[in-house]
Formats: C-alpha cells, sequence, structure tokens
C-alpha cells in the first residue's frame, strides 16, 4: 500500500488541546515535510501538531514480569565519635584548675584560658567570636556572652 504526502489543508488525527481529545484537525502549517500547526474541526482551536502516541505494548495477562531484586545502599562509613567528656579532659589536662578564672558576662577571654562557670562548673575556651565564647565543659560545648 502506497502511502500518501500529507499537504497542507490535508486532514490529520491529532489531539486537541482544547477539547482533550484525539480529533480530525485540518493542516495549517508544514516544516520539512512535518505537520507542525493544526486547526480542529471540532472546536476551531488552532494549536500545535500533537501526534497520536503509539500504545505501550503489555505484557500479557498473567506473565509475570521479573525484576531484579534491589540490593540496599552502602552507608558511608562514619568515623567514631569522641565523646564530650573525653574533649574535655584532653583539654583540661595541661592546665592547671586553681589557676581558674571565674566567668562573667564582661570578662575578656582568651583561647585554652580554663574558666569557672557556676552551673556548669570548670570549662576551658575553645574559640572566641564578636561577643561571644565557645567553652567545652564536661556536659558538652556551650557559647556564652562575653565582653569584645
Amino acid at each position: 500500500m502506497e502511502r500518501r504526502v500529507l499537504a497542507a489543508g490535508d486532514m490529520v488525527d491529532s489531539q486537541c488541546t482544547r477539547c482533550k481529545a484525539l480529533l480530525n484537525h485540518t493542516i495549517v502549517a508544514m516544516v520539512a515535510g512535518q505537520v507542525v500547526r493544526v486547526k480542529c474541526n471540532t472546536c476551531g482551536s488552532e494549536h500545535n501538531h500533537r501526534p497520536v502516541k503509539e500504545p505501550k505494548v503489555a505484557a500479557a495477562k498473567g506473565a509475570k514480569v521479573e525484576k531484579e531484586p534491589k540490593t540496599p545502599r552502602a552507608r558511608a562509613a562514619k568515623a567514631p565519635a569522641i565523646s564530650n567528656e573525653t574533649v574535655w579532659e584532653e583539654m583540661l589536662r595541661p592546665l592547671d584548675p586553681d589557676l581558674a578564672a571565674p566567668y562573667h558576662m564582661e570578662g575578656k577571654f582568651r583561647i585554652n584560658t580554663l574558666i569557672k562557670h557556676p552551673t556548669f562548673g570548670m570549662g576551658v575556651i575553645a574559640s572566641c567570636q564578636s561577643g561571644k565564647v565557645e567553652v567545652v565543659f564536661k556536659d558538652g560545648r556551650k557559647l556564652l556572652r562575653s565582653a569584645s
């Protein structure tokens, strides 16, 4: 059977964007032998050509499709966590507890100095930021206020 060449003005099946159905359309424009613009014969709207979609080939009913079993993703190995208490003990070791300065909000502190907090106890200054200091206590790290 010989296939007929399409031209502007011919009829073609296209998916109508307004009617939302596959209907007869009149070809309005073609580019390089391809239909690009059509006019719906039902509603009169003009839109880009949406060709008939090929139906998907379905497996025979009752036939099961074998799927490969999924393998779980490998998790990245985490470095062993060091406890807060261990870090505190390591930082406290070279310092003399008798020289601990009492903590107060208006105080000025330097890194690796020992302080005595009324609630958290002994701590070591880990970092100084504008108006704040990070202190390592036995229970964990705390961000405390200080003078700039």
